[in-house]
């Protein structure tokens, strides 16, 4: 099987200063929306609960890779359902999107903090070349990010009918990777090297993935993240390359939503703030867990999540 050339891990930069930094800069873009958009002071007051949805969000989002959407869409849904928040589904995808950006663009900026500062790997574990994360993310934003804005400025698609269709590949996928966690994977070493075959993959996941992202604001990431999972890569490549491909594409999708006037932005404004701390704890807590607690987990959310919003949509 080829292989990908060889390059190694490194950076210039002192640990930690590329999170400052990005932090500044998230700090900056939040202030920049408080002053310039309206809100309701009521409406802030009624939605108290929402920083909690934001960081259990963000960290469940920036362990796993599969970004925010896979909470944030069941979660708004579920409040429409129960009266207590009525978004529409253009405008759930709209707050997600908004979400996102900030708390998986701090998720995004712990983990290339780490692949440029990588430890020593551990027994079975291999270290992530930097060449490998700058290919994966690159090529898959290369197909999936035209695929994103294509469809949403010219989508005819049924959401209902794409929705099962995408959730029945995300349970299948779940499934197969807790199945490959606990059979072939369990005992061998992780792949030091991205497979000419696997990178084919992607870029064949790379067009339906973002499509998905535009109409549920989650999706490219989902896939990148499992597929690279299933095939036994390093935490960092699978969870770090799957964040920042996540986080590219929710703050270029958020534009359009923006221009569209979708945004709810009470909500953006109070789950931000905590989605960016829970984007900080994510990496930590990713790595506290391990590869086969934290797989199985993000396999057990997956098939989850996907049946709750399938079992919603048929009501």
């Amino acid at each position: 099987m080829a292989d990908i050339a060889n390059s190694s891990p490194g950076s210039a930069l002192p640990p930690h200063r590329i999170v400052w930094m990005g932090g500044c800069v998230l700090l900056a873009a939040y202030t920049a929306v408080w002053v310039l958009v309206p809100a309701d002071p009521a409406l802030l007051a009624r939605l108290w609960f929402l920083p909690g949805v934001g960081i259990v969000g963000a960290i469940i989002a920036n362990t796993s890779g599969t970004g925010g959407g896979v909470v944030f869409v069941p979660v708004f849904n579920a409040l429409r359902e129960l009266g207590i928040m009525n978004l529409s589904p253009l405008a759930v995808v709209g707050v997600s999107m908004g979400i996102q950006s900030f708390g998986m663009s701090m998720g995004s900026l712990r983990w290339t903090d780490r692949l440029l500062h990588q430890p020593e790997p551990g027994p079975l574990e291999a270290r992530v070349r930097l060449k490998d994360f700058a290919i994966v993310v690159l090529a898959v934003l290369a197909l999936s990010l035209p695929a994103m804005l294509a469809t949403q400025r010219l989508t005819a698609f049924d959401q209902g009918q794409v929705l099962y269709a995408y959730k029945g590949f995300s349970i299948a996928l779940g499934l197969a990777l807790i199945l490959a966690t606990w059979t072939v994977n369990a005992a061998r070493p992780e792949r030091a090297k991205l497979a000419r075959s696997d990178l084919i993959v992607l870029l064949a996941l790379a067009v339906p993935g973002g499509v998905l992202t535009a109409l549920f604001s989650v999706g490219m990431g989902e896939l990148v993240a499992l597929y690279l999972f299933i095939r036994h890569y390093p935490v960092l490549l699978c969870t770090g390359a799957a964040c920042v491909i996540s986080a590219v594409s929710c703050i270029a999708g958020f534009v359009w939503h923006i221009g569209a006037g979708t945004v709810q932005w009470e909500v953006v404004l109070l789950a931000a703030p905590a989605a960016v701390l829970g984007g900080f704890l994510a990496r930590p807590i990713a790595l506290w867990l391990g590869a086969k607690r934290l797989k199985t987990l993000d396999g057990g959310w997956i098939v989850l999540s996907a049946l709750y919003l399938l079992w919603l949509n048929a009501r």
